[in-house]
């Protein structure tokens, strides 16, 4: 169990898909006959998939509000979405700021200025790509869909960004609400003021690992409770609980050995994707192995299996088809034998050749995890 959680724990960061046959109705560049893809090939800015960055040569604390990237509020045409991480990235300028990044860039940004491992980087970045990227301009919208990622294809296809629902956005934010309810990508102040109470009545005011051991669980009764359709599977179930632990290794400055994160600044983060002034990053390379021991901590004092909602609140069902903590490779192997797969079910060409580039890029961050890799696609 604590291997998995080690292992797993990082792919949860910016990586929310859910492993159902749905996911074609939110598909990339997939569902296209042979003539339509050519088609649309001729109109695109076709770019080779850059290779990604290694892991930082120093990972020491540093000042990364700095100067160079000061905080600037998103312009009107500016795209932003549900990860108040990449949110934060853009308004700083670390990516661009109008919300559409390659993998690489974003690797790079979250690497340099929240001092993440580059394992997690390249496995939650690829994850996202994969499923809200547009595989043959190599761009991906950090909120909702775009032209600006490039032409869209024909439908049923579509290049989603990460405000598309149950591909890397999914239910039980912590500060964002259920797709069912309208919006799941704005910041929610209800939810924040919840987050807030609880902060109050388990961390005297900060929030800490005990906070979100007791605000995930909450908020998954919440969304079993008022949702009729929310769902609790891979990839989504190890996202959520990743969530509640990214604060606290990704938003208390670097100088600061507390692992207690100020609640002012929480809301800079979640809300305007703002760092505090003079704000270090973190002193400790944050790999997938060290975000797990953060997870097995929120998870388990109330363990919760994975599964959904069955169309009524209240109805919450156990679904043992999903990869649980017992099995991380599995999480790794259904995402794209299913998820992937099911965008991509007849990818030829160019884009074939994109697809399993990026499918390699993906699968690289596992290499010591002892997986198998999926087989190339054909």
């Amino acid at each position: 169990m604590a291997r998995f959680l080690s292992l797993f724990s990082l792919l949860t960061f910016l990586f929310t898909f859910e492993v159902t046959v749905a996911f074609p109705s939110y598909g990339s560049l997939a569902g296209l006959s042979a003539r339509e893809l050519d088609e649309i090939i001729l109109t695109l800015q076709v770019r080779d998939p850059e290779s990604p960055p290694g892991p930082l040569q120093n990972t020491s604390t540093k000042l990364v509000n700095d100067p160079a990237h000061p905080w600037i509020p998103a312009g009107e045409n500016d795209i932003r979405g549900p990860c108040p991480g990449l949110n934060t990235l853009a308004s700083h300028g670390w990516l661009p700021r109008n919300g559409i990044a390659t993998p690489v860039q974003i690797i790079n940004a979250v690497q340099e200025v929240f001092n993440m491992g580059n394992d997690l980087a390249v496995f939650v970045t690829y994850g996202a790509f994969l499923v809200d990227g547009n595989l043959l301009t190599n761009l991906l919208s950090i909120g909702g869909k775009t032209p600006e990622t490039g032409p869209d294809p024909p439908a049923p296809a579509i290049v989603g960004g990460l405000n598309t629902h149950a591909v890397f956005e999914g239910d039980t934010s912590m500060t964002r609400g259920d797709a069912f309810f309208g919006d799941n990508h704005s910041f929610n102040e209800t939810l924040f003021d919840e987050l807030t109470a609880f902060s109050n009545k388990f961390g005297a005011g900060l929030y800490n690992l005990s906070v979100a051991t007791e605000f995930r669980f909450q908020r998954i009764k919440d969304s079993i409770a008022t949702n009729p359709q929310f769902s609790f599977i891979s990839p989504r179930y190890y996202t959520a609980y990743a969530e509640s632990v990214f604060p606290i290794t990704f938003f208390i400055d670097g100088r600061d050995r507390s692992l207690q994160l100020d609640m002012n600044v929480a809301r800079g983060f979640f809300q305007d994707g703002r760092m505090p002034d003079d704000f270090f990053r973190s002193n400790v390379s944050w790999t997938l192995n060290r975000i797990g021991g953060g997870i097995n901590i929120v998870f388990t004092p109330h363990p919760i299996e994975p599964g959904a909602n069955n169309g009524t609140i209240n109805s919450y069902t156990l679904d043992p088809n999903s990869a649980d903590f017992t099995d991380f490779c599995k999480l790794y192997t259904d995402f794209v034998n299913n998820t992937v797969r099911g965008l991509y079910p007849n990818a030829k060409g160019i884009l074939l050749e994109a697809l399993n580039k990026n499918l390699d890029f993906f699968f690289s961050a596992l290499v010591d995890q002892g997986c198998t890799q999926v087989p190339p696609f054909v």
